[in-house]
């Protein structure tokens, strides 16, 4: 079973008497105190310059003013903590003679958020990640005090759209995060070394990039780098079809040195296309996702693929507003190893929980089906129970589990890879503390129980607090 953090978002106003009377246009005007986001930096907490806003314990620390003169030019510190507590008896389905484990992971973030006025931000933030009693320990687990972020922003508007520019360590994420993400996930979020510019003019955005994404270590501090072995940029276009749909579409390079494949070994140079159409209207929403990948891993060939969707319909004049939901998935594999082309998807910078947080699905060599319902018996409660049925794309490739392949599945046994249920509840206490719970029972197909797998079990439970 499994869990995921939530984002909190907390909206109250002050002065009952201005707003009773004000005019519509100067209510809607009105600030409101700024949400809590799962990107810190992204948060505006220039609105408590209003000292009425100032309603929160820790709203001396939410905005300091730099010049009194300009209510844009503040300080802000910012913290979360994030408690979650992980069981999972089988590991990579148990193969290899994986033991169970029970541990419990821990992620501390500090921030400290300089606005000098309203074009110019200096944001910088730490983390120290740890994973207590956890048997095997990778660097997406455990990253002890270290530079989380750390850039320069400048935005400006002019009379035909807005400029925004970040150079420094910085982080990403898009569309639902499938392929380009934060890593939410796991215990250490993904950053980027980054020099980032975009350009929104009326319904379009235009968006260039060129990273270095960051390396972690599970060891020692202030230790985490980026250099030219790992190189990601991308040059992205969105449209706003309307106020509920949206259109969009990269192309972005992926290049790693002494990449490492079942069938390839080498220096990466991967092409990638993105296009990606979501939105709702009225009870429909939908979310589809396409991507190729062409160029070469050492002397081969790239030729992969990906699809993804989810739709659903709510309920809304229904009790706790329901809503039954269908997500679709297909990655390619490798389907002639040895060959000179290499089929295998890679699903570049996954956010860990798309599936489920039990680890045991990856994005790649996979057909993925998965129908849910979700309720919400009170305001701020979601319950979601889903359904998973998975095969592979082939039988030449392996079974993928996030993004390493199961031992002894390449090449043998059928397409059918498993089953699982997944329960999930979601609770916010209060602006400030979010809870999550998901358990994940898989039921492995045979491909897997022949390679020394067996059906695996997830138990996740997660406090987080933000102020």
């Amino acid at each position: 079973m499994s869990l995921a953090g939530l984002v909190v978002l907390a909206v109250s106003t002050g002065g009952a008497t201005a707003e009773e009377s004000a005019s519509p246009a100067e209510a809607a005007a009105k600030p409101t105190r700024p949400a809590i986001l799962p990107n810190r930096w992204q948060e505006d907490w220039s609105a408590l310059a209003d000292p009425a806003l100032r309603t929160e314990p820790w709203d001396s620390l939410k905005y300091i003013p730099l010049f009194v003169t300009d209510p844009k030019s503040y300080v802000s510190f910012g913290a979360t903590l994030r408690e979650r507590f992980e069981s999972n008896n089988a590991p990579n389905f148990g193969v290899g003679k994986v033991a169970g484990d029970d541990y419990l992971l821990q992620r501390l973030q500090i921030s400290a958020d300089i606005h000098l006025n309203a074009h110019w931000q200096i944001f910088t933030e730490i983390e120290d990640d740890r994973a207590f009693d956890k048997a095997s320990i990778s660097p997406a687990d455990q990253d002890p005090l270290d530079l989380r972020l750390a850039f320069v922003a400048y935005t400006n508007t002019f009379a035909d759209g807005t400029f925004n520019a970040r150079v420094g360590r910085q982080e990403f994420n898009f569309d639902l995060q499938r392929f380009v993400s934060s890593r939410d996930g796991p215990n250490v979020r993904q950053a980027f070394d980054a020099a980032w510019a975009d350009w929104v003019t009326g319904p379009w955005k235009f968006i260039g990039f060129v990273s270095r994404p960051v390396q972690y270590l599970d060891y020692g501090t202030f230790n985490d780098y980026s250099d030219n072995s790992f190189r990601f940029s991308m040059l992205r276009v969105e449209r706003q079809v309307s106020s509920t749909i949206d259109l969009s579409a990269y192309y972005a390079l992926y290049e790693r040195d002494n990449a490492q494949y079942l069938d390839a070994v080498g220096i990466e140079h991967r092409n990638v296309f993105d296009t990606h159409f979501a939105g709702r209207l009225q009870n429909v929403d939908w979310d589809l996702e396409a991507m190729a990948q062409t160029g070469e891993v050492g002397a081969k060939e790239i030729r992969a693929w990906a699809l993804g969707g989810r739709t659903g319909y709510t309920f809304a004049n229904l009790a706790w507003s329901p809503r039954i939901g269908l997500q679709a998935d297909a990655a390619s594999g490798d389907n002639h190893p040895n060959d000179n082309k290499i089929e295998t998807f890679n699903p570049l910078f996954p956010n860990g929980y798309y599936f489920t947080l039990g680890g045991y699905t990856g994005y790649t060599n996979l057909i993925h089906l998965k129908p849910s319902i979700t309720v919400n018996p009170v305001a701020g409660f979601s319950v979601m129970a889903a359904v998973g049925l998975q095969w592979r794309q082939t039988i030449a490739d392996a079974v993928y589990v996030q993004t390493n392949a199961v031992p002894g599945t390449a090449g043998t046994g059928g397409l059918w890879t498993g089953a699982y249920g997944q329960l999930r509840v979601d609770y916010r206490f209060n602006a400030n503390l979010t809870g999550a719970i998901e358990a994940v029972h898989y039921q492995i197909g045979e491909t897997v129980r022949q390679a020394g797998g067996h059906d695996s079990d997830y138990l996740g439970i997660e406090l987080k607090y933000s102020l």
